[in-house]
């Protein structure tokens, strides 16, 4: 069992692990595909917040101790209060490129969450997605970039529990050198990654980063 591998990993959990950097990177490039085009924003000409100078993010280094996890449950939504966002989860997959689904651009308050991953609360990193803006206008994490350390997300799910998390770190990666170990790999704990399109915008091409929250769970309801 290599050390990024949860404790009580089941029978081929450690394999599929270790497969999700790749799918990582994959899914990162697509992202930058999924339609999340600074048009309808002429009223915003500096585009979504950014975050600012960030000191290096070690996943699964906030201090306190873990949450206990608990068992698999699909999201049914994510709440972020001091964003004001409050939004539907649905489940996606991988596309033929082997990139995560794009959720549907005719509702811009909706996430995605990465259904062959761990789902919010149970152990390991569980990834959720969701547009900057579309063709008319912002979309639901279009203000991710201006998240603070300390700031609770809370993720409804389907057997009616509702996982808490602290956000302790918040970074925009180049695509081109996305570090997929680093996001998605797990920490042996409950934890969150909320991505969205960021950094700089060039015409025809779109974003070429991703904003990128950490979080962990600190407790559920």
């Amino acid at each position: 069992m290599s050390p990024t591998d949860p404790p009580e990993a089941a029978p081929g959990e450690a394999a599929a692990v270790a497969r999700r950097p790749r799918w990582g990177v994959l899914a990162l490039a697509g992202l930058v595909g999924f339609g999340m085009l600074r048009q309808g924003l002429s009223d915003d000409p500096d585009g979504p917040p950014q975050p600012g100078t960030a000191t290096s993010v070690v996943p699964g280094g906030a201090g306190g101790p873990a949450a206990a996890p608990l068992p698999r449950s699909a999201p049914a939504e994510v709440d972020i209060p001091s964003l004001a966002v409050s939004a539907p989860v649905l489940p996606l997959g991988l596309d033929k490129d082997g990139w995560i689904e794009a959720p549907p651009d005719g509702n811009p308050n909706l996430a995605g969450w990465y259904a062959d991953a761990p789902s919010p609360g149970e152990r390991g990193t569980a990834v959720l997605v969701g547009h900057v803006d579309t063709h008319s206008g912002p979309a639901v994490f279009y203000g991710l970039g201006r998240l603070a350390k300390g700031s609770t997300i809370r993720v409804i799910r389907a057997d009616g529990r509702t996982a808490v998390f602290e956000v302790y770190g918040v970074q925009v990666f180049d695509q081109r050198d996305f570090p997929a170990r680093k996001v998605y790999g797990s920490t042996g704990r409950p934890e969150l990654r909320v991505l969205t399109c960021g950094g700089p915008y060039a015409a025809g091409s779109g974003y070429t980063g991703n904003v990128v929250v950490f979080a962990r769970l600190t407790g559920s309801a």
